[in-house]
């Protein structure tokens, strides 16, 4: 009897140190990986603006204090409203007044079905985007038809719209991150940039060190060089996978900021069906490469409307 209980003793010990280990990234992530350290971030910046731009600022913007900035925003700011005066244009465009900004940034994001989540989302952001001295426009990317979430797809019809206003950075954005530190700023680095590293769901841990998804800053150039992301993506999964192979093609290396910049908040949702396809399409990413991407892409564009907060395309994959 005595010896039946000791090895349910054990067993339900081994029960929980499994649990433990399986559910805790951090024990098999990466607490640490190789970043841009914090005094060399505006270094490795890539300084460039919309050729559309103008401003009647005297000034250019100065960065240092937003790198050095060691504040963190709650994500109960979604509650929240924008304040007045915000100086936001429709299509959801922003100029600094009192600075000329070095950067211009198109944040794009895949949509659908999530309503409240999108609102919460434009007024964190754009609160958030005030303290960065930006310029900057936000995309919404929604797929209206019934098949499968194309994210993927949906981020190339943005990137595409980007391009065709001017912008030379684009940052590819989940709906369901929000960034905390203000530090973290939405400018394109001189290599593609993963710049949620750090999120809460996985303890702030970075669970493996080719992840290349939630957020991505990338200037349009390498973008178009790589040939975007893979239209073939109907479902949940891979579609990162197989952008991280085209940029390690192409020999671009990712960077990162720290893990104490580089934090996000992300909210929980619905999981989506997985691909179907997602495993065979992914082991021949490379020979897709270059018939498979922006120089395929077909769609059809419902309607564009310039929102208050944000660009809104509307398309039919």
């Amino acid at each position: 009897m005595r010896c039946s209980y000791r090895k349910k003793i054990i067993y339900g010990v081994i029960t929980i140190l499994i649990f433990i280990i399986f559910s805790h990234p951090g024990l098999y992530g990466r607490s640490s990986y190789e970043f841009i350290e914090k005094h060399n971030i505006l270094k490795y910046l890539h300084e460039e603006v919309n050729v559309n731009l103008t401003s009647n600022a005297f000034t250019n913007c100065d960065y240092h204090d937003i790198i050095n900035d060691e504040t963190t925003l709650s994500p109960n700011l979604i509650e929240g409203d924008l304040v007045e005066g915000h100086g936001i244009r429709d299509g959801g465009e922003y100029i600094p007044q009192d600075c000329r900004p070095k950067f211009s940034t198109a944040i794009i994001v895949p949509y659908r079905d999530r309503a409240e989540q999108l609102r919460g989302f434009l007024v964190y952001m754009h609160t958030f985007f005030r303290r960065q001295r930006i310029h900057y426009r936000i995309f919404i990317i929604e797929q209206v038809d019934s098949r499968p979430f194309n994210r993927a797809k949906l981020l190339n019809i943005g990137a595409a719209a980007a391009i065709n206003a001017g912008f030379p950075c684009i940052v590819l954005h989940d709906v369901d991150l929000l960034p905390l530190r203000p530090s973290n700023l939405y400018a394109c680095t001189k290599q593609p940039r993963h710049m949620s590293s750090s999120i809460n769901k996985f303890r702030f841990v970075l669970p493996y060190l080719t992840l290349f998804g939630g957020v991505i800053s990338i200037r349009t150039s390498q973008y178009k060089m790589v040939n975007g992301m893979s239209n073939e993506y109907f479902g949940w999964g891979a579609e990162d996978d197989d952008l991280y192979s085209r940029l390690r093609a192409c020999n671009f290396k990712i960077c990162r900021f720290g893990p104490e910049i580089s934090q996000y908040h992300m909210f929980s949702h619905k999981l989506q069906r997985k691909g179907k396809l997602r495993s065979d399409l992914l082991s021949f990413a490379r020979k897709r490469m270059a018939a498979d991407g922006l120089s395929s892409l077909h769609y059809l564009e419902v309607a564009t409307v310039l929102h208050p907060l944000f660009t809104h395309i509307m398309v039919d994959l």
